[in-house]
């Protein structure tokens, strides 16, 4: 693969945890954290609900399905509980998919989509990424 340009991404905005049970996983991490979930919110399109944790100025998101079809649903089907997705925040989301197309990255969205905490999203194919999920999101307008 040829050598990229130095991208801009800004770090690590989130871990994103697959779960079962909201309720039983919050009720968990509000005991490992010591903190409880800021925000509850529901992403209808990728039918998923969200909940996420501020801690040592990280984020937690952790996501359960809403239906049986949904991306979050065949994850925990093919693989169980555990970690989803690294999600980086970037300066420019659209640049970056303009970017990482070019340079042969597989894309799983090619344009922004609104997602969850007041952000747009976009993910990586894992197939590209070494094996991992990555999302990329940059604060909505």
């Amino acid at each position: 693969m040829a050598m990229l340009p130095a991208p801009h991404w800004l770090g690590i905005e989130h871990l994103g945890i697959a779960v079962l049970d909201l309720d039983a996983a919050e009720t968990l991490y509000t005991e490992l954290l010591g903190v409880g979930p800021y925000k509850r919110e529901e992403v209808a399109s990728e039918g998923v609900m969200t909940s996420f944790f501020a801690v040592g100025g990280n984020k937690i998101e952790l996501l359960a399905a809403t239906r049986p079809d949904s991306p979050i649903a065949t994850f925990l089907e093919k693989r169980g509980e555990g970690l989803h997705h690294v999600a980086y925040a970037v300066a420019d989301l659209q640049a970056e998919l303009d970017r990482l197309h070019a340079a042969g990255i597989a894309l799983i969205h090619r344009h922004p989509k609104p997602g969850a905490d007041g952000k747009i999203i976009a993910f990586l194919h894992p197939k590209s990424t070494g094996g991992s999920l990555i999302e990329l999101c940059q604060d909505a307008k």
